[in-house]
Protein backbone atom coordinates (compact mmCIF):
# COMPACT_ATOMS: atom_id res chain seq x y z
CA UNK A 1 0.00 0.00 0.00
CA UNK A 2 1.41 3.19 -0.85
CA UNK A 3 2.12 6.06 1.52
CA UNK A 4 -0.11 9.25 1.77
CA UNK A 5 1.48 11.90 0.01
CA UNK A 6 1.78 15.21 2.58
CA UNK A 7 0.68 17.78 -0.45
CA UNK A 8 2.62 20.93 0.72
CA UNK A 9 1.22 22.97 -2.57
CA UNK A 10 -2.16 22.39 -1.62
CA UNK A 11 -1.51 23.06 2.50
CA UNK A 12 0.57 26.02 1.25
CA UNK A 13 -2.20 27.60 -0.95
CA UNK A 14 -4.54 27.56 1.96
CA UNK A 15 -2.14 29.05 4.45
CA UNK A 16 -1.89 32.32 1.79
CA UNK A 17 -5.90 32.40 1.37
CA UNK A 18 -5.67 32.59 5.10
CA UNK A 19 -3.10 35.52 4.85
CA UNK A 20 -4.56 37.07 2.51
CA UNK A 21 -7.94 37.74 4.78
CA UNK A 22 -5.68 38.30 7.72
CA UNK A 23 -4.01 41.89 5.71
CA UNK A 24 -7.12 42.78 4.82
CA UNK A 25 -8.46 42.61 8.18
CA UNK A 26 -5.22 44.32 9.49
CA UNK A 27 -6.28 47.04 6.79
CA UNK A 28 -9.38 47.53 7.58
CA UNK A 29 -8.61 48.45 11.18
CA UNK A 30 -5.59 50.78 10.14
CA UNK A 31 -2.40 48.75 10.95
CA UNK A 32 0.18 48.66 8.25
CA UNK A 33 0.68 46.45 5.30
CA UNK A 34 3.32 44.19 6.19
CA UNK A 35 6.42 44.66 4.07
CA UNK A 36 9.42 42.30 3.18
CA UNK A 37 12.45 43.33 2.14
CA UNK A 38 14.39 40.55 -0.36
CA UNK A 39 17.85 41.15 -0.81
CA UNK A 40 19.50 39.47 -3.95
CA UNK A 41 23.01 39.84 -4.59
CA UNK A 42 24.79 38.66 -7.79
CA UNK A 43 23.21 36.33 -10.53
CA UNK A 44 22.71 32.91 -8.99
CA UNK A 45 20.16 31.34 -11.34
CA UNK A 46 18.60 29.28 -8.74
CA UNK A 47 18.54 32.06 -6.33
CA UNK A 48 16.79 34.97 -8.91
CA UNK A 49 13.66 31.83 -8.90
CA UNK A 50 13.65 31.89 -5.29
CA UNK A 51 13.32 35.19 -4.98
CA UNK A 52 10.62 35.41 -8.03
CA UNK A 53 8.29 32.79 -6.01
CA UNK A 54 8.96 34.35 -2.97
CA UNK A 55 7.80 37.79 -4.42
CA UNK A 56 4.99 36.75 -6.33
CA UNK A 57 3.54 34.48 -2.82
CA UNK A 58 3.89 38.29 -0.84
CA UNK A 59 1.82 39.98 -3.69
CA UNK A 60 -0.63 37.33 -3.78
CA UNK A 61 -1.46 37.97 0.49
CA UNK A 62 -1.30 41.76 -0.17
CA UNK A 63 2.07 42.27 1.50
CA UNK A 64 4.31 45.06 0.24
CA UNK A 65 7.72 43.93 -1.06
CA UNK A 66 11.03 45.32 -2.06
CA UNK A 67 13.93 43.74 -4.12
CA UNK A 68 17.05 44.76 -3.65
CA UNK A 69 19.88 43.42 -6.23
CA UNK A 70 23.82 43.91 -5.73
CA UNK A 71 25.95 43.14 -8.44
CA UNK A 72 28.35 39.66 -7.40
CA UNK A 73 31.64 41.72 -6.80
CA UNK A 74 29.82 44.08 -3.58
CA UNK A 75 32.02 44.43 -0.42
CA UNK A 76 30.32 43.28 2.64
CA UNK A 77 30.51 46.76 3.52
CA UNK A 78 27.71 47.35 1.12
CA UNK A 79 25.59 44.54 2.05
CA UNK A 80 25.85 45.08 5.87
CA UNK A 81 24.83 49.17 4.95
CA UNK A 82 21.34 48.24 2.83
CA UNK A 83 20.25 46.00 6.19
CA UNK A 84 21.02 48.56 8.59
CA UNK A 85 19.02 51.10 6.37
CA UNK A 86 16.51 48.15 5.99
CA UNK A 87 16.46 47.92 9.82
CA UNK A 88 15.34 51.44 10.17
CA UNK A 89 12.61 51.63 7.52
CA UNK A 90 8.90 51.47 9.08
CA UNK A 91 7.78 50.14 6.11
CA UNK A 92 10.04 47.09 6.48
CA UNK A 93 9.03 44.46 8.87
CA UNK A 94 10.84 41.96 7.28
CA UNK A 95 14.50 41.27 6.12
CA UNK A 96 15.07 38.17 3.68
CA UNK A 97 18.92 38.35 2.69
CA UNK A 98 19.08 35.06 0.19
CA UNK A 99 21.93 32.79 0.68
CA UNK A 100 23.85 31.88 -0.46
CA UNK A 101 26.31 34.63 -0.79
CA UNK A 102 29.13 35.46 -2.79
CA UNK A 103 32.60 34.25 -0.89
CA UNK A 104 33.92 37.86 -0.29
CA UNK A 105 30.87 37.82 2.47
CA UNK A 106 30.25 36.62 5.73
CA UNK A 107 27.15 34.96 6.04
CA UNK A 108 27.20 34.85 9.59
CA UNK A 109 27.71 38.80 9.92
CA UNK A 110 25.18 39.25 7.63
CA UNK A 111 22.56 37.19 9.63
CA UNK A 112 23.79 38.73 12.96
CA UNK A 113 23.08 42.50 11.13
CA UNK A 114 19.33 42.05 10.78
CA UNK A 115 17.27 43.13 13.28
CA UNK A 116 15.84 39.92 15.52
CA UNK A 117 12.04 40.83 14.97
CA UNK A 118 12.78 41.21 11.20
CA UNK A 119 14.50 38.19 10.74
CA UNK A 120 11.95 36.71 8.98
CA UNK A 121 13.92 33.30 7.81
CA UNK A 122 14.54 32.76 11.56
CA UNK A 123 18.40 32.32 11.58
CA UNK A 124 19.39 34.83 13.22
CA UNK A 125 21.20 33.55 17.00
CA UNK A 126 18.46 35.43 19.15
CA UNK A 127 15.65 33.57 17.50
CA UNK A 128 17.57 30.39 17.18
CA UNK A 129 18.59 30.46 21.34
CA UNK A 130 14.78 31.33 21.54
CA UNK A 131 13.63 27.88 19.45
CA UNK A 132 16.05 26.06 21.92
CA UNK A 133 14.59 27.48 24.84
CA UNK A 134 11.08 26.54 23.92
CA UNK A 135 10.22 29.96 23.80
CA UNK A 136 9.97 30.68 19.95
CA UNK A 137 9.61 34.03 17.95
CA UNK A 138 10.30 34.06 14.74
CA UNK A 139 11.20 30.09 13.69
CA UNK A 140 13.43 28.91 10.79
CA UNK A 141 11.08 28.75 7.47
CA UNK A 142 11.55 25.11 6.78
CA UNK A 143 11.36 23.32 9.54
CA UNK A 144 8.49 25.39 10.64
CA UNK A 145 6.71 23.92 7.58
CA UNK A 146 8.27 20.64 8.14
CA UNK A 147 5.99 20.96 11.38
CA UNK A 148 2.87 21.94 9.84
CA UNK A 149 3.10 18.94 7.30
CA UNK A 150 3.69 16.86 9.82
CA UNK A 151 0.80 18.11 11.88
CA UNK A 152 -1.38 17.43 8.68
CA UNK A 153 -1.84 13.59 9.67
CA UNK A 154 -3.23 14.04 12.94
CA UNK A 155 -1.02 11.69 14.09
CA UNK A 156 0.62 12.59 17.87
CA UNK A 157 4.29 13.27 17.40
CA UNK A 158 4.50 12.74 21.32
CA UNK A 159 7.13 9.89 22.03
CA UNK A 160 8.16 9.05 18.41
CA UNK A 161 11.57 8.43 17.47
CA UNK A 162 12.00 11.15 15.07
CA UNK A 163 15.71 11.28 12.88
CA UNK A 164 17.17 14.03 11.06
CA UNK A 165 19.70 13.22 8.48
CA UNK A 166 21.60 16.30 7.58
CA UNK A 167 23.22 19.08 10.25
CA UNK A 168 22.82 22.91 8.52
CA UNK A 169 22.31 25.64 10.75
CA UNK A 170 19.43 26.71 8.07
CA UNK A 171 17.48 23.18 8.23
CA UNK A 172 19.36 19.88 10.65
CA UNK A 173 19.67 21.77 13.86
CA UNK A 174 16.74 24.19 13.77
CA UNK A 175 14.55 20.75 12.51
CA UNK A 176 15.99 18.64 15.84
CA UNK A 177 15.01 21.81 18.09
CA UNK A 178 11.55 21.90 16.61
CA UNK A 179 10.89 17.81 17.09
CA UNK A 180 12.22 18.05 20.22
CA UNK A 181 9.95 20.85 21.45
CA UNK A 182 6.97 18.56 20.14
CA UNK A 183 8.64 15.59 22.42
CA UNK A 184 9.91 13.45 19.99
CA UNK A 185 12.98 11.67 21.04
CA UNK A 186 15.88 12.74 18.56
CA UNK A 187 18.78 11.87 16.56
CA UNK A 188 20.80 13.99 14.20
CA UNK A 189 22.86 11.95 11.82
CA UNK A 190 25.74 13.49 9.73
CA UNK A 191 28.19 12.22 7.33
CA UNK A 192 30.33 10.80 10.56
CA UNK A 193 27.00 8.59 11.64
CA UNK A 194 27.95 5.30 11.90
CA UNK A 195 25.37 2.97 10.26
CA UNK A 196 23.53 5.53 8.73
CA UNK A 197 20.71 3.08 7.08
CA UNK A 198 20.06 1.65 10.71
CA UNK A 199 19.33 4.67 12.18
CA UNK A 200 17.10 5.41 9.33
CA UNK A 201 15.05 2.13 9.96
CA UNK A 202 14.42 2.91 13.09
CA UNK A 203 12.85 6.40 12.61
CA UNK A 204 8.98 6.93 13.18
CA UNK A 205 10.18 10.50 11.42
CA UNK A 206 12.46 10.73 9.07
CA UNK A 207 13.30 13.75 7.68
CA UNK A 208 16.21 14.46 4.98
CA UNK A 209 18.30 17.56 4.29
CA UNK A 210 21.55 16.61 2.69
CA UNK A 211 21.32 17.60 -0.88
CA UNK A 212 22.38 14.24 -2.36
CA UNK A 213 20.00 12.62 -4.99
CA UNK A 214 17.99 9.72 -3.86
CA UNK A 215 20.70 9.11 -1.24
CA UNK A 216 18.12 7.46 1.03
CA UNK A 217 17.09 3.90 -0.44
CA UNK A 218 13.18 2.46 0.22
CA UNK A 219 14.33 -0.09 2.40
CA UNK A 220 15.71 2.52 4.97
CA UNK A 221 12.04 3.52 5.53
CA UNK A 222 10.83 2.02 8.63
CA UNK A 223 7.17 0.52 7.60
CA UNK A 224 4.20 3.59 8.72
CA UNK A 225 7.09 6.11 9.16
CA UNK A 226 6.79 9.50 7.84
CA UNK A 227 8.67 10.54 5.42
CA UNK A 228 9.83 14.49 4.67
CA UNK A 229 12.16 15.06 2.05
CA UNK A 230 13.66 18.65 2.05
CA UNK A 231 16.19 17.86 -0.95
CA UNK A 232 15.99 19.61 -3.98
CA UNK A 233 18.17 18.08 -6.89
CA UNK A 234 18.91 17.25 -10.71
CA UNK A 235 19.19 13.76 -11.70
CA UNK A 236 21.32 12.69 -14.45
CA UNK A 237 18.44 13.05 -16.90
CA UNK A 238 17.70 16.74 -15.24
CA UNK A 239 14.75 15.96 -13.43
CA UNK A 240 14.28 17.25 -9.84
CA UNK A 241 14.24 15.06 -7.31
CA UNK A 242 15.00 14.97 -3.45
CA UNK A 243 17.06 12.89 -1.30
CA UNK A 244 14.91 10.44 -0.61
CA UNK A 245 14.08 7.48 -3.28
CA UNK A 246 10.68 8.39 -3.51
CA UNK A 247 9.19 5.52 -5.38
CA UNK A 248 10.54 2.85 -3.57
CA UNK A 249 10.24 4.71 -0.26
CA UNK A 250 6.08 5.30 -0.93
CA UNK A 251 6.09 1.74 -0.80
CA UNK A 252 6.54 1.72 2.92
CA UNK A 253 5.91 4.91 4.31
CA UNK A 254 3.04 6.07 5.95
CA UNK A 255 2.97 9.51 4.73
CA UNK A 256 5.67 11.51 2.34
CA UNK A 257 6.37 13.89 0.82
CA UNK A 258 6.70 14.95 -3.02
CA UNK A 259 9.62 16.70 -4.60
CA UNK A 260 9.07 19.05 -6.11
CA UNK A 261 5.62 20.51 -4.03
CA UNK A 262 6.30 18.78 -0.92
CA UNK A 263 8.65 21.11 1.12
CA UNK A 264 9.14 23.69 -1.12
CA UNK A 265 5.93 25.51 -0.93
CA UNK A 266 5.89 25.38 2.74
CA UNK A 267 9.20 27.05 3.39
CA UNK A 268 7.46 30.30 1.03
CA UNK A 269 4.36 29.75 2.95
CA UNK A 270 6.36 30.08 6.60
CA UNK A 271 8.07 33.31 5.23
CA UNK A 272 4.80 34.58 4.88
CA UNK A 273 3.79 33.62 8.24
CA UNK A 274 6.98 34.71 9.99
CA UNK A 275 6.35 38.56 7.59
CA UNK A 276 2.89 39.02 9.48
CA UNK A 277 4.06 38.00 12.93
CA UNK A 278 6.93 40.61 12.22
CA UNK A 279 4.92 43.13 11.13
CA UNK A 280 2.79 42.49 14.27
CA UNK A 281 5.50 42.76 16.46
CA UNK A 282 6.81 45.60 15.51
CA UNK A 283 3.68 47.00 17.27
CA UNK A 284 4.60 45.51 20.32
CA UNK A 285 8.71 45.39 20.64
CA UNK A 286 9.12 42.53 22.22
CA UNK A 287 12.57 43.22 22.61
CA UNK A 288 13.58 46.19 24.85
CA UNK A 289 15.76 48.98 24.18
CA UNK A 290 18.88 47.61 26.07
CA UNK A 291 18.64 44.31 24.81
CA UNK A 292 18.13 45.98 20.96
CA UNK A 293 21.56 47.69 21.74
CA UNK A 294 23.46 44.51 22.70
CA UNK A 295 21.96 42.74 19.27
Amino acid sequence: MSAQLLDGKRIAAKIRSQLQSKVEELLQHGSPRPGLAVVLVGNNAASQVYVRNKRKACTEVGFYSELHELPEHSSQSELLALIDRLNHDERIHGILVQLPLPEQIDDEAVIERIDPIKDVDGFHPYNVGRLSLRMPLLRPCTPKGVMTLLYQTDQPLEGLDAVVIGQSNIVGRPMALELLAARCTISVCHSRTRDLAAKARAADVLVVAIGHPRFVAGDWIKPGAMVIDVGMNRDQDGRLCGDVDFDSARERAGWITPVPGGVGPMTIASLLENTLQAAQLASKDPLSSPMRKLL
